[in-house]
């Protein structure tokens, strides 16, 4: 490719989970792309992370011709929490 052709690009957003590690850091799975699995000391660098990932992924699905998982356009912000219960027992 000569420098100055222009490169077709476009914009996506997938939705990631970020969970904390017991050891510390946090790891990263994308559901989109089950085989993205990654991690980061900070949440921060967990995200960059996940971005570059998720770049090498769409890159390989590309180079074999698999179908790319459709964007999220409006991805739905979860919210997980554990919820503290009180069980009978026997």
């Amino acid at each position: 490719m000569k420098q100055n052709e222009a490169i077709d690009t476009a914009h996506a957003q997938y939705v990631c989970t970020f969970r904390p590690d017991p050891e510390g850091g946090y790891s990263v799975r994308c559901a989109a792309f089950p085989e993205l699995i990654s991690h980061g000391d900070t949440l921060e660098q967990a995200r960059a992370m996940a971005r570059e990932a998720l770049e090498l992924c769409i890159e390989v699905y590309q180079q074999e011709g698999w179908p790319i998982p459709p964007s999220e356009p409006e991805p739905r912000r979860t919210v997980k929490e554990a919820v503290p219960i009180k069980l009978a027992l026997g």
